[in-house]
């Protein structure tokens, strides 16, 4: 193992757990630009290997990207990194547009964590439970992690002469969860796990396609498509109404819908990621909320609405708000809670109203001074 290839290039579109991971493991970070498409910058990633050629360790990249378009050059990518001593790790968080049609290993990569999340059936949110195999081509199999208890079932199998070390106690992680994967992979099959990511790149392709007109799609691949999610810009509407992406989050939820990814991975943008789970019945009523949201803005960027005082500014808007006997904003109760024809037949009610995200953040607030301290001492 040669300590001295220190130096991960990451792409500035990267999810933040890639360099974070990166400096745990002990490596330089060196951030390589993307162009205008959204893809890895090959001029600047040549400048960047060429820099650090004695030293670089390894790429880290996301396929297809977090920018939600497929790397047209990934292949070049790839050799350009293994051309100068350098490995290519993948992180798989978006591997529900590559199962069936793709994999790692062909693209050229030599590591590849796989999140059992989202494309594997495993509920993504809360903080966990978090779990994903480490897939590695054979020349690395001898550093992957052994147990000198439990067989890992490395394929090929580690050296137990020579084993690598353990790296945790538990070495299938949090196993109980690996049966619901398992379970969903055989009853899909591979033609279903192939089905499913085309689903879900259609499904993205749809949305893109109908909210085009409205919104600007941030990115797109060379054949004018996305992967399978997608960027919204709303920036402008900073400038042209004084509405950003936290009001539209907010009146998503007047129309029944959490809200998409918001000021991710682009600042002031909304990420939408259908995936293959929803009808189209489902993804029509989001873009029709998304479309009826548009014509708010609309309303407010030609005077019809208060560009302070309007129903994207005052969202969500509780049920205790709209029943209320006394009524004070510029407009009706039902542009209020009723704004679309769906929500009366099915209108979910938020508990509370907005409340100032930032404000919580940066003012932590502890009862521990409420009492004194032996009220959380244990009893004696």
């Amino acid at each position: 193992c040669d300590w001295s290839s220190d130096v991960c290039i990451i792409p500035v579109s990267a999810h933040g757990t890639n360099p974070a991971s990166a400096v745990m493991s002990g490596m330089k970070i060196v951030t390589c630009k993307t162009d205008k498409q959204g893809n890895v910058d090959i001029d600047d990633l040549k400048e960047k290997v060429e820099k650090h050629s004695e030293n670089l360790g390894a790429l880290m990249v996301t396929y297809p990207s977090t920018y939600g378009v497929y790397e047209s050059k990934i292949d070049e990518i790839c050799k350009i990194i293994h051309d100068n001593g350098g490995q290519v790790y993948m992180d798989g968080a978006n591997m529900n547009a590559q199962v069936g049609l793709t994999s790692p290993g062909l693209i050229g990569a030599d590591v590849c964590h796989l999140n059992l999340h989202k494309t594997f059936a495993i509920p993504h949110g809360g903080g966990g439970p978090g779990m994903g195999p480490i897939g590695v081509k054979a020349h690395l199999a001898p550093f992957l992690p052994s147990h000198p208890v439990i067989p890992t079932g490395a394929m090929p199998a580690v050296d137990g002469k020579n084993p690598f070390g353990c790296m945790a106690a538990a070495p299938h992680g949090s196993s109980l969860i690996l049966a619901i994967s398992y379970a969903y992979l055989v009853m899909m099959g591979s033609k279903g796990l192939t089905k499913a990511s085309e689903h879900a790149i259609l499904n993205a392709n749809y949305m893109a396609s109908r909210l085009a007109n409205d919104f600007d799609i941030l990115f797109k691949g060379e054949n004018g498509t996305v992967a399978h999610e997608f960027i919204l810009d709303v920036r402008p509407f900073k400038d042209s109404a004084n509405i950003e992406a936290e009001d539209i989050a907010k009146r998503l939820i007047d129309y029944g819908y959490h809200a998409p990814t918001m000021s991710w991975p682009v600042t002031g943008t909304l990420m939408v990621e259908p995936t293959e789970s929803e009808s189209k019945e489902e993804l029509d009523r989001f873009c029709d909320a998304m479309i009826s949201i548009r014509k708010e803005i609309e309303m407010v960027e030609n005077g019809q609405l208060d560009m302070e005082n309007n129903p994207l500014k005052n969202a969500p808007h509780t049920q205790e708000i709209v029943m209320a006997d006394k009524w004070e904003y510029p407009y009706s109760r039902e542009m209020a809670a009723y704004p679309i024809s769906y929500l009366k037949d099915f209108k979910f009610w938020p508990t509370v109203s907005r409340v100032d995200n930032v404000f919580g953040d940066r003012n932590l607030q502890t009862t521990l001074c409420c009492d004194g301290v032996e009220a959380y001492a244990q009893a004696e």
